[in-house]
C-alpha cells in the first residue's frame, strides 16, 4: 500500500515535409547531404517533429503547432534538438521520465542508414536520456506514394513515458 503508482503513458507522433531546392537537410538532428532539403517554418526535421509529437501526446499536451506555432517567428528556422529538448524539459516538469523512443523515417533516398547512429546520439543528448533509449530506422516506400515519387520525406515516433 505505500508504493506509489506507476503509470506508463504511450503517444505516437507522425509528421510530413515536403522536399524544396535551395535548404539542407535534417533528420534527427543531423545534416545529411542531399541535393534538396525539406519545407518549414522551422529547420523542418520531420524525424525530430515525429518525436516530439509522440511525447507530447504520451503527456496528452497536445501537438507542436500548438507548443511551437509556425506563425511565430521565433520559431523561423529554429534548431529542432532545441525545440525536442524543451519538449523533454516539459516532459521531467511534468513528472514524466522518458523511457523508451523509436522512430522510422519514411524516404527513398537520400540513403539514410549511414546516418542511424548519429541520429540517435543527437536526440537522445537533446531529451537528456541514453542512447539505448532512441531507436532510428529508415525505410522506402518501394517507389510507391509520395515519398516513393521522391517529394517528400514522413516520420512516425513513438514515446513511452512514465509518472509516479
Amino acid at each position: 500500500m505505500g508504493r506509489p503508482q506507476l503509470t506508463l503513458r504511450i503517444g505516437h507522433g507522425y509528421d510530413v515535409h515536403a522536399f524544396v531546392e535551395g535548404r539542407r537537410l535534417v533528420l534527427g538532428g543531423v545534416e545529411v547531404p542531399s541535393e534538396r532539403g525539406l519545407l518549414g517554418h522551422s529547420d523542418a526535421d520531420v524525424l525530430a517533429h515525429a518525436l516530439m509529437d509522440a511525447m507530447l501526446g504520451a503527456m496528452r499536451g497536445g501537438d507542436i503547432g500548438q507548443l511551437f506555432p509556425d506563425n511565430d517567428p521565433a520559431y523561423k528556422d529554429a534548431d529542432s534538438m532545441v525545440l525536442l529538448s524543451r519538449v523533454a524539459a516539459l516532459a521531467r516538469e511534468q513528472g514524466y521520465r522518458i523511457l523508451d523512443c523509436d522512430c522510422t523515417v519514411g524516404a527513398q533516398s537520400p540513403r539514410l542508414s549511414p546516418y542511424r547512429e548519429s541520429m540517435r546520439m543527437r536526440m537522445a543528448e537533446a531529451m537528456g536520456v541514453g542512447v539505448e533509449c532512441v531507436g532510428v530506422k529508415a525505410t522506402t516506400t518501394e517507389g510507391l506514394g509520395f515519398v516513393g515519387r521522391e517529394e517528400g520525406i514522413c516520420a512516425w515516433a513513438v514515446c513511452l513515458l512514465e509518472q509516479e
